[in-house]
C-alpha cells in the first residue's frame, strides 16, 4: 500500500491541497512502513493564470467542479496514481471528489505528523473529516 500526503516540510501535513507544493509517499508493507519518498505536485501556483468559468449547474455543485478544476485536480493526481490514500489537513470538495474518482481515497485528518497519520491508517483508526471540505 501507498499513502501520500500533502506537504509543505515533509514531515507536516499541510492544510490545503491545492496550496501544497509535494506528495510525501509511504510505502507500506505487512503493517509496517518500508519506504519513503517526496514527489513533486503541481498546484494552485502553476494553474494561477487560468481562467474560471462556471455554469448555474456547475456553481450549484461548489467550488472546484467545473471542467477546468476537475483537469486541474487530475494532473495534480497524477504523479500519485500508484497510490491508496491520501491524506491532507483540507481541501475542496471537487478535489476531494477527483480524488475518489480516480481511485485514491482522500482523508482530511487533524494529525498533523506524517508518520503519525500513515500509523493511524495502518491501525484503521484515522478519522476522515469531510465536514472540513470546502
Amino acid at each position: 500500500m501507498k499513502i501520500a500526503a500533502v506537504s509543505e516540510d515533509g514531515i507536516t501535513i499541510s492544510q490545503h491541497f491545492g496550496r501544497a507544493p509535494f506528495y510525501v509517499v509511504i510505502t507500506v508493507e505487512n503493517g509496517q512502513i518500508v519506504g519513503r519518498e517526496v514527489r513533486e505536485k503541481m498546484g494552485h501556483a502553476q494553474f494561477a493564470s487560468r481562467e474560471e468559468t462556471h455554469t448555474p449547474a456547475e456553481a450549484a455543485q461548489g467550488h472546484g467542479f467545473d471542467p477546468a478544476a476537475q483537469e486541474r485536480h487530475a494532473r495534480m493526481a497524477a504523479s500519485i496514481a500508484d497510490c491508496d490514500v491520501l491524506l491532507a489537513r483540507g481541501m475542496g470538495a471537487g478535489a476531494y471528489e477527483s480524488l475518489r474518482r480516480a481511485g485514491i481515497r482522500p482523508i482530511l485528518t487533524e494529525i498533523a505528523n506524517i508518520e503519525e497519520a500513515v500509523r493511524a491508517v495502518i491501525a484503521g483508526q484515522i478519522e476522515d473529516h469531510i465536514e472540513w471540505l470546502h
